[in-house]
């Protein structure tokens, strides 16, 4: 399976206009937002979880990051409130699953294979008056994953130096010239790509960086 799997060029999704499509496991739904491979493949999804379902335990061999959008996500280590951030390196394994529902925005097989780091955090979406809050909720060479609190009429810049981007807006709205991206939209910029993005409210989004130079495609 690909989907977006052209990772030289831009895509931009409103997630809120995607269906909902059903995992293997029942109460488990999906919008798969790029995906190279069938289930043990490269994915960035947004994940759903209905009350009382589960996901059959597994090992993460490609690793593991997510970040808890709605509800409450839980596994044998404990229980994840919205806003919480994961990572689960190559190796680890749990059983996830959700007593009242909830919703995790999840990247798969995108670990750096030296990157050994397991932890989970509580991210900072608080505005500090007319700053930019920047939260770095984790680093390893290149990549870089940031929280990022704009204030309205602020504007963040995306330079072309970065190995490429990635920004899921959780609250609020930016826009791009005459474009408006909404809540809930997720976007992949390549290498070598620059933009300015400017909130049009109160704006807070998840960004990575540094981390599509040279995806294998090939899956």
């Amino acid at each position: 399976m690909k989907i977006n799997e052209d990772f030289n060029q831009r895509v931009v999704l409103d997630t809120e206009k995607m269906e909902w499509v059903p995992s293997p496991m029942a109460g488990v739904k999906r919008k798969m937002l790029d995906r190279l491979g069938a289930e043990t493949g490269r994915a960035t999804s947004l994940v759903r979880y209905a009350p009382g379902s589960y996901f059959s335990a597994h090992q993460h061999e490609g690793g593991e990051e997510f970040l808890v959008l709605d509800g409450v996500f839980s596994d044998e280590t404990g229980d994840y409130p919205a806003g919480s951030y994961v990572r689960n390196p190559i190796g680890t394994q749990h059983k996830p699953f959700s007593d009242n529902g909830c919703i995790i925005f999840v990247k798969l097989w995108q670990f750096d294979p030296n990157d050994e780091r397991q932890f989970s955090l509580i991210t900072d979406q608080h505005f500090d008056g007319d700053m930019i809050n920047v939260q770095l909720l984790h680093q390893y060479n290149d990549e870089s994953v940031c929280m990022v609190a704009l204030p309205k009429g602020l504007e963040y810049t995306l330079s072309e130096d970065l190995n490429g981007s990635e920004i899921l807006i959780l609250s609020g709205q930016l826009s791009e010239k005459d474009i408006i991206y909404p809540t809930q939209s997720w976007m992949r910029n390549p290498t070598g790509f620059s933009t300015v993005l400017k909130a049009e409210e109160n704006c807070v989004f998840y960004l990575k960086t540094g981390h599509l130079n040279g995806v294998d495609t090939s899956s």
